[in-house]
């Protein structure tokens, strides 16, 4: 199994760095040269612009003006490309095989997820040191032969916790009422579950995110050091994607992972998409209506393949493979029910006081409606069929209040423990 990226330390008689890494330098220059060079191009789709309203033929800009965007352009390339290689020559001159890696810091690891989560296709597409890469960690260490339990304290049972858009595994660990809770802890705690987190890049298309976590968990099942006879998921937000999204390909590549998925709870997931996103697709046709604003599209369109894939909730890679995913289109996505032989439960939570036309198809806990977290559709082809008792609707509660809330946890312990 992956042991995920080994960081650099600080030696304990230099001064300590504290947050800061030799790789977040390099991550740190790179997205500098990327943001330089993308001003550069906005600043030039302006001037074209002013030059086409004066009756000036459009293209490139030429002459002088040309020569000068084309010489930020080159020179931000040499300079980010000769930074990069610099750092990375010198990554084993500042540390030493002995040097321990430093302890994860919550406030870091929440601003490199925020970070993956905006633009973390960008970032692995570039191998830019801030990408994260997926692991599945068990007592806060990424899952290795080294950190496996021992045969005699393993776990038949296990339960999977998977983050949302933006987050990390170290953020299902919360606030309630100046109260520590953690669903995870407090489950395995009752219920009797070995718990492991996943933690992964959410800007990656979600069946990019299937298909590794399908991998990853076939690999699980085979080096767990007790035979699993119980696997149990509890999912937050797009978390939710991905594990159906796993799901998928686990079946289609008849893998042996499913065969011991027995339950299912999803978080204030979006099954059929997100308005926020919707309205972010509204920008990109927006932004282009006028040759003034018609530049700025590069900015809208930064926006990671995580973020669009919430449009509509796609799993599966052909609904977005082969399509301009910043292109208007209506909701072709494959359909793909709930698994069968598992139970699965739906938490879905709303701001509002109490039910409306209103509160269940836009407001909902902030982010996702209660029509797409409850699996409703207009098309019954496309609903995914959740039980009457297998739903849970919660009010005046957002979507992050879904990690913290007790009535939350007391229902999963209701629908667990079943």
């Amino acid at each position: 199994m992956e042991d995920g990226d080994r960081l650099m330390t600080t030696p304990a008689h230099k001064i300590p760095r504290k947050h800061l890494r030799l790789s977040d330098l390099r991550g740190a220059a790179q997205l500098a040269t990327q943001a330089t060079s993308n001003v550069a191009h906005i600043a030039e789709g302006v001037h074209q612009a002013v030059w086409r309203t004066m009756g000036v033929p459009g293209g490139r800009t030429r002459g002088i003006t040309g020569l000068v965007y084309r010489s930020i352009q080159g020179v931000t390339e040499l300079v980010g490309q000769g930074i990069d290689a610099a750092l990375v020559r010198l990554e084993p001159l500042l540390g030493s095989p002995e040097d321990a890696p430093p302890p994860e810091t919550p406030r870091r690891e929440a601003i490199l997820a925020a970070l993956n989560g905006v633009m973390g296709d960008r970032l692995a597409a570039g191998n830019n040191p801030f990408a994260t890469p997926m692991t599945l960690r068990y007592r806060g260490e990424p899952l290795t032969p080294a950190t496996l339990p021992a045969a005699s304290e393993a776990n038949p049972k296990v339960l999977l916790l998977i983050h949302g858009l933006c987050m990390n595994d170290l953020q299902w660990k919360t606030q309630h009422e100046n109260q520590s809770v953690d669903h995870g802890e407090e489950l395995s705690s009752a219920l009797g579950y070995a718990p492991v987190y996943l933690r992964y890049n959410t800007g990656l298309h979600v069946s990019h995110n299937g298909r590794e976590l399908s991998a990853q968990l076939e690999r699980l099942v085979a080096h767990w050091p007790a035979p699993i006879e119980e696997l149990t998921v509890v999912a937050h937000s797009m978390g939710g994607l991905v594990i159906r999204s796993a799901i998928h390909y686990g079946q289609l590549e008849n893998l042996t992972w499913p065969g011991r998925l027995k339950k299912i709870v999803f978080l204030g997931t979006p099954h059929h998409g997100a308005p926020l996103e919707r309205a972010g697709h509204w920008v990109d046709h927006l932004l282009p209506v006028t040759p003034f604003s018609a530049p700025f599209t590069r900015l809208a369109r930064l926006r990671s393949a995580g973020i669009t894939d919430l449009r509509h909730g796609h799993v599966v890679e052909e609904d977005w493979h082969g399509h301009d995913r910043f292109h208007r289109r209506p909701d072709s996505r494959r359909i793909v029910p709930l698994p069968e032989g598992v139970d699965c439960y739906a938490v879905a939570a709303t701001t509002a006081p109490k039910r409306g036309l209103l509160a269940d198809r836009l407001i909902g806990d902030g982010l996702v409606p209660l029509h797409s977290a409850l699996g409703h559709h207009s098309d019954q082809a496309r609903s995914l069929k959740f039980g009457k008792s297998s739903t849970l609707i919660v009010y005046r509660m957002g979507h992050l209040e879904l990690l913290s809330r007790p009535e939350v946890t007391r229902r999963m312990m209701e629908w667990l423990s079943t």
